[in-house]
């Protein structure tokens, strides 16, 4: 059975991206943020990126604003996804704000409905104990931009049942995406590995041994990566990255996650990456 509305959590770079994902495969969104202000960015950003996807990618629709603003629905009222047959959580790297939305979700949707969540790092496992349906909760980690990526990490936590990777495993394949289904430990396998990358990048040009530019080059020119460390970490956003370092040190207690200051400093001066103009590179927003 295809999957026809979707409800989106989090209306940030990543909510947004997914968002439009799914608007290109005609999948119906209910976006939930916080406010009004955050929502209205998010819609010109959505507006934005399906505009411009037909030149990067050729078998995109090319849909008018009207049609676009039809198959979304935006809203600071979490009771709107009631109606959804999917959840995809993309909230801040953050405890307590993951508790209270997994609470609220929890008693809104029919207990037959699945949640994705997309985190950096946190473990689907301790997420999915915030829930009285364990089995139903299941990473997936897309990656940005989303519209653009063709596979997926699915993470399966500790209670996670063969029909809700089947379940996702068909909603991922409705979107033109394959997938990698592996079990959970914090970080998975992408962000375990790709932030040790981007934060011992940062410890590079911290201590003077190369600038950004020549750190990316390198990945880019002698490794055949599509972006480097740092282009990454200014795209996903410095403060994330921070936070999802924070919960790979707290679970592993492994010094090799220790944040490198400079990203830290980075964050405290409001230097983010693409979000706010300005990270390892500046940007015209």
């Amino acid at each position: 059975m295809n999957i026809s509305k979707i409800g989106v959590i989090g209306a940030g770079v990543m909510g947004t991206g997914v968002a439009v994902d799914l608007i290109l495969n005609d999948i119906n969104v209910v976006l939930v943020d916080l406010s009004f202000t955050i929502l209205e960015k998010a819609k010109a950003e959505i507006l934005k990126t399906i505009r411009l996807t037909p030149l990067l990618r050729k078998t995109a629709p090319k849909l008018t604003s009207e049609e676009v603003l039809k198959k979304i629905h935006f809203t600071t009222t979490m009771s709107d996804v009631s109606s959804c047959q999917f959840i995809i959580e993309n909230a801040t790297e953050d405890w307590d704000i993951k508790g209270e939305i997994y609470g609220q979700l929890d008693e809104i949707c029919e207990p037959k409905i699945c949640f994705g969540v997309n985190t950096s790092c946190i473990s689907i496992t301790k997420i999915a104990s915030l829930t009285k349906r364990q089995d139903k909760v299941i990473g997936i980690h897309l990656m940005n931009p989303v519209y653009l990526k063709a596979c997926v990490e699915v993470v399966r936590g500790f209670h996670t049942t063969d029909d809700s990777v089947k379940i996702v495993n068909q909603l991922m394949k409705q979107i033109g995406k394959s997938t990698i289904v592996v079990n959970d430990y914090p970080g998975f396998v992408s962000n375990r590995i790709s932030h040790l990358f981007m934060n011992e990048a940062a410890f590079v040009v911290q201590d003077q041994v190369a600038s950004p530019e020549q750190v990316d080059a390198i990945f880019k020119k002698c490794y055949g990566h599509t972006m480097g460390p740092l282009e990454t970490a200014d795209l996903i956003g410095l403060d994330t990255v921070v936070n999802s370092l924070n919960v790979l040190y707290e679970n592993y207690q492994d010094s090799k996650f220790r944040c490198c200051p400079l990203l830290k400093k980075m964050v405290d001066a409001g230097q983010l990456g693409r979000k706010t103009g300005a990270g390892f590179y500046k940007y015209h927003n």
